[in-house]
């Protein structure tokens, strides 16, 4: 499933991005404290670190979240596909010392025939997580084709923004918040899916989970484009997905300074009184130095982090 969200970088985008509203911070942001903000990883990386070492990869099992929890990192994001996959995780969970503040999941929304029921999936996926202790739902409405160069047309993306607004609304009357995630191939043709899904949902309904490493990388490599998109969305932000790169290519462990500059980006949100849920996705790919297991990626990924906030 995670081939299918994660692509290969598929294009470039436009010249420009396209200019969207400023947002204001909002009221469940204002409510965090920073003392209290904790870092989770998503379940991306360990497949890919695992992928490399030819070893088999199950998904919220005793041995991954035994391993997540010797790194000292304290929260798990899972993507979760059925709601089923949530029976008996709160145990394993609690044996690990491991919060689950947010979940990942899948949507295909800009299709008529299917919104419906991937509506429902999200909300009985969410309905289970919440006893659970999640409180955001990060969802990437899925593309046409997966790993193509298929664009969607307008008709679809006006469905696509109806129903992510709708989905929001949704997860809001369950006490939930849904956060809109993005990759790199939204950023093709000037970024027009991914200004779209910001700009026709309600900021009320539809927060910002920021992977500035997909903008970095949709944008043809262009930290320009990651902080005129956070210049652009930062009052919507409520969850960072954090990767860093050197060179253009995913290093083994998350470090502030690398492609992107993370300490300005942390510092522009500081300053704007934002503090997001923290969620490490250094992930590694082909080119990527092969030096570190997937426990000493993390466990190093985590110091720097939990520095660089000290």
């Amino acid at each position: 499933m995670m081939k299918h969200t994660r692509r290969q970088m598929l294009g470039r985008c436009g010249t420009t991005l396209a200019l969207a509203a400023l947002t204001r911070p909002s009221a469940a942001l204002a409510n965090i404290d920073p003392s209290t903000r904790h870092i989770a990883t998503n379940t991306y990386p360990w497949l890919t670190f695992a992928r490399r070492a030819n070893r088999k990869f199950e998904r919220h099992t005793d041995p991954l979240l035994s391993d997540i929890a010797a790194t000292g990192i304290t929260g798990y994001e899972p993507i979760v596909e059925k709601a089923q996959e949530l029976v008996g995780l709160e145990e394993r969970l609690r044996t690990h010392q491991l919060e689950m503040r947010s979940i990942y999941v899948n949507s295909v929304l800009h299709d008529a025939a299917r919104v419906d029921e991937s509506i429902a999936s999200v909300l009985e996926i969410a309905t289970k997580a919440k006893p659970l202790g999640t409180r955001i739902v990060v969802t990437n409405p899925s593309p046409i084709r997966w790993g193509g160069l298929e664009d969607k047309n307008d008709a679809q993306l006006r469905l696509q923004a109806k129903s992510l607004d709708l989905l929001g609304a949704e997860l809001r009357n369950l006490g939930l918040t849904l956060a809109y995630h993005n990759h790199d191939a939204e950023f093709r043709q000037g970024g027009r899916e991914f200004h779209h899904m910001l700009t026709e949902s309600d900021p009320d309904n539809v927060k910002f989970c920021l992977d500035a490493h997909w903008v970095f990388r949709g944008c043809g490599d262009s930290e320009v484009a990651v902080f005129d998109v956070l210049t652009h969305y930062h009052g919507r932000i409520v969850e960072l997905h954090l990767r860093q790169s050197n060179g253009g290519v995913w290093s083994e462990s998350f470090a502030m300074q690398g492609d992107i500059d993370y300490t300005r980006l942390f510092d522009y949100l500081d300053d704007q009184s934002i503090h997001p849920h923290l969620v490490l996705e250094q992930a590694v790919e082909e080119q990527s130095p092969n030096q570190l297991s997937a426990v000493q990626a993390h466990r190093q990924s985590n110091l720097s982090l939990r520095k660089a906030l000290a």
